[in-house]
């Protein structure tokens, strides 16, 4: 069952106008995304999904891998930047030491935009995630061609069917999956896929509030080789202390970052460093 506030449920609606205009390029789409090559592999980026019992003694004590986030605005806080350089931006993160790039590219309510892949692309070596609604097959082809190496999909915002086609769809791409899940039910929808980076995003969709100790429960389901992602609320080197010792490999990090005048500093602190 799909589980949204009046936000998502506005934001769905709209990408579903998305989507209908994408769908005379469908095949076009297609097409130019069997042609791309040189993916950068977020998995590996984000240490290969090494788990608790292949850490041993020690584990909680290693670095977080670091998805830098560029957004320029959210729903929930409105303009984060008002001087705002996507590219800067990317360069900046990519020399503080981030291990991939989270670029925003929806446009009426983050105000992002598509092209940022490809600009972003041409400056940066580090894997680009297109971090938008995907809720459709030709969104994935689009983002391919874009230049995007991984893809959000919310778990929240799929029938079953829908989720695991769209996994399947990427697969087909090369492109890897941040898999986003809010709570139990559908942490135990994603583990029921192929799914090998699973994002606990902290953030309740219904009201918007963050509760970091939602990695926590949830972080006790992942096991294996899957990567564990704890994303939002997560400001100072005290929050990913706790998250470690939770058991998260990687964090994704955007409103604080984006905010902070030193991001090297920041991304140091925030990866343990």
């Amino acid at each position: 069952m799909k589980t949204f506030g009046n936000k998502l449920d506005e934001i769905i609606a709209d990408k579903r106008i998305e989507v209908k205009a994408l769908l005379p390029r469908l095949d076009e789409l297609k097409e130019s995304a069997q042609e791309r090559e040189n993916f950068r592999s977020l998995f590996t980026a984000l240490g290969g999904g090494l788990r608790d019992q292949d850490l041993g003694e020690g584990y909680g004590t290693n670095e977080l891998a670091v998805i830098a986030e560029i957004k320029k605005a959210s729903p929930s806080a409105g303009i984060i930047s008002q001087d705002f350089d996507h590219l800067a931006i990317a360069k900046a993160y990519e020399e503080a030491g981030a291990s991939a790039l989270s670029i925003l590219t929806d446009e009426k309510y983050f105000k992002g935009h598509l092209s940022y892949l490809s600009e972003i692309r041409n400056e940066v070596e580090l894997p680009l995630l297109r971090k938008d609604f995907i809720i459709h097959e030709s969104q994935i082809y689009e983002a391919v061609t874009a230049g995007a190496d991984a893809i959000l999909l919310i778990v929240g915002a799929l029938e079953q069917e829908e989720l695991v086609h769209l996994l399947d769809v990427a697969d087909q791409c090369q492109l890897d999956v941040l898999t986003e899940v809010h709570n139990l039910e559908e942490m135990e929808r994603a583990l029921e896929t192929n799914a090998n980076i699973i994002g606990v995003n902290n953030r309740n969709l219904q009201t918007f509030k963050v509760d970091l100790t939602t990695t926590e429960k949830l972080s006790e389901e992942v096991t294996g080789e899957c990567i564990l992602v704890s994303e939002s609320g997560i400001y100072t080197g005290e929050d990913t202390a706790q998250i470690r010792m939770w058991g998260a490999d990687a964090i994704l990090v955007g409103e604080a970052l984006m905010r902070s005048e030193d991001k090297t500093a920041m991304i140091s602190e925030l990866r343990g460093s």
